[in-house]
């Protein structure tokens, strides 16, 4: 590799212990041509022997360190995995450790005898994560910051909105985070990262890669923000620290012709970099594909909700017995009011913890990426703008499944005879579902085609976590915002009585900042439920 990084190898390996034996073998070349020479050569060897002990005994001493040090972080990581990595920092460094670090130590053992290191690695190598899942959990990282608007700092720091931990990001971890944004074309934040990574340089930390290469990629980057100025000062300051840089000359000769030939056009004055550092907000962020990006992050982060005290007052709690099903006279559901309209309901302890640990047992063996049914075909396939994993459970998999799915039918007096199989999903370090409508539109007419069952009539939703921070449901169009409570439900039509889909029910799952969340749902379809739910010959009937 080009480089070891045998510092910031302590703070990312987190899986496996690292327990190796080391054996030093010397082949001794001998001349039977010249007899003469086989003192020299001997000496030579013997010499030769020492420093290849010396280094063997170097290398054991920092393996024992390490050791050492990593039975203190294993302990903290294993005994709970998933609080472990329910801090996105601590999730993105795994990713980045096994698919970067790993590969370097490996690297570095085979320049030695290291069978037994080097079978482990082969073992564990299939299941470790590879170049893309590094880079999308560096995107997650990015996701979250957008989101909620965390400045890169904070993030290095590990202070995250009411968390405080000590998953902290070194230089070459922010470093690290810009050149992936950077190999993307993501200037926005490349340069929130690098100059990150060098805050942290000038404040005197220690690393691997160097303050010439944080200003290169940052210089180039703030150019390609249009910011000139900065790019000249930043360069100008690369060239201070290596004159005979490869770009940094060429560069800055440009930057300053080009911002000459700005000035003269628009017949301004030179005005020099502002003094201010580069943060959240220095630059703006560049559009996407999302029309509502802005009101679906600010209802994530919990501004915008259009919760009024007319609407309050609308909004009430109940029993409910599901027209009178015969399971729910004794131990109606309670329901409660989230919003008025359209109507979503909200059922408390729907769930208990048994059923909700069962659920989760069931459905870790098969958990996948999580796919969208793509419009134009109605195959189901994997897509950006959902990131999370889920697994599809059936009513025959074990008795939990059955009665969930007859809790659902008996709370909703819709039959989920037609209704799609439990959908389990697990969002994790920047798990989301960017806006979208559950039901199909008219220009999808095929979407559910092969399923035979109509339209998704309905969502119902269940919550099988606390989430610590984020992970909210969202409906942008009307700005209600949903939070994750552990046990409860929350249900919604998605199609009016007519059989025309209800457009304000586009809603998203915002990313989970801090925790885990566990959801699983059941989309209810059309057919069967015809004397449930009579249809209606206007949308308000």
């Amino acid at each position: 590799m080009a480089r070891g990084r045998m510092r910031n190898l302590l703070s990312f390996v987190s899986l496996v212990l690292l327990c190796c034996c080391w054996t030093a073998q010397a082949d001794i070349f001998s001349s039977i041509g010249q007899m003469t020479d086989l003192i020299f050569t001997e000496k030579e060897l013997v010499q030769s022997l020492k420093e290849y002990i010396k280094a063997e005994e170097t290398k054991l001493s920092a393996v024992k360190s390490w050791a050492n040090k990593l039975d203190v972080l294993t302990t903290v990581s294993t005994s709970d995995p998933e609080g472990y990595l329910a801090h996105p920092v601590n999730a993105y460094k795994l990713m980045k450790r096994l698919n970067t670090e790993w590969v370097e130590l490996e690297s570095l053992v085979l320049q030695d005898p290291a069978d037994g290191f080097i079978s482990n690695m082969s073992v564990h190598r299939q299941f470790f994560p590879d170049e893309e899942d590094e880079k999308g959990a560096a995107k997650a990282l990015m996701r979250l910051q957008d989101t909620y608007r965390l400045d890169s700092e904070s993030f290095s720091k590990g202070k995250l909105p009411g968390v405080h931990s000590n998953a902290l990001l070194t230089v070459d971890d922010c470093y690290d985070m810009g050149k992936t944004a950077y190999v993307e074309a993501d200037y926005y934040h490349a340069v929130l990262w690098m100059q990150q990574a060098l805050r942290q340089l000038d404040a005197g930390e220690e690393a691997v890669v160097s303050k010439a290469d944080v200003l290169d990629y940052l210089s180039y980057s703030v150019y390609q923000m249009g910011d000139l100025p900065r790019a000249i000062e930043l360069t100008r300051r690369l060239v201070a620290i290596d004159f005979n840089h490869e770009r940094a000359g060429g560069n800055l000769r440009y930057f300053e012709r080009l911002l000459s030939k700005q000035l003269m056009e628009l017949k301004q004055e030179y005005q020099p970099a502002s003094e201010e550092p580069i943060q959240l907000g220095t630059y703006p962020r560049p559009k996407d594909h999302l029309p509502e990006r802005e009101t679906y992050e600010a209802l994530c982060r919990g501004e915008g909700v259009k919760m009024t005290n007319a609407r309050q007052s609308r909004l009430f709690c109940r029993y409910q017995d599901g027209s009178r099903n015969p399971r729910l006279l004794l131990k109606p559901a309670k329901e409660e009011d989230e919003w008025d309209s359209p109507k979503i309901v909200r059922y408390l302890d729907v769930l208990s913890h048994d059923e909700i640990e069962k659920i989760k047992e069931l459905a870790k063996p098969r958990l996948a990426r999580a796919t969208v049914r793509d419009p134009k075909t109605g195959v189901l396939t994997t897509a950006n703008y959902r990131v999370s994993k889920s697994a599809w459970l059936e009513a025959e998999d074990d008795p939990v499944i059955a009665r969930v799915n007859q809790r659902i039918e008996d709370i909703t007096a819709l039959t989920v005879e037609t209704a799609e199989l439990l959908q389990v999903a697990n969002y994790g370090v920047g798990g989301q579902y960017e806006p979208h409508y559950d039901f199909s539109r008219k220009d999808e007419p095929d979407a559910f085609k092969r399923l035979g069952t109509g339209n998704r009539v309905a969502t119902y939703l269940n919550y099988m976590s606390d989430v610590e921070a984020g992970g909210a449901t969202v409906f942008p169009d009307f700005g209600a915002a949903i939070w994750p409570r552990k046990g409860t439900a929350v249900f919604w039509y998605n199609l009016f009585k007519n059989g025309e889909g209800d457009y304000r029910t586009r809603h998203a799952a915002c990313p989970v900042l801090v925790g885990s969340k566990w959801v699983s749902n059941k989309w209810i379809h059309e057919r069967g439920q015809e004397f449930r739910r009579p249809c209606g010959l206007t949308e308000v009937d």
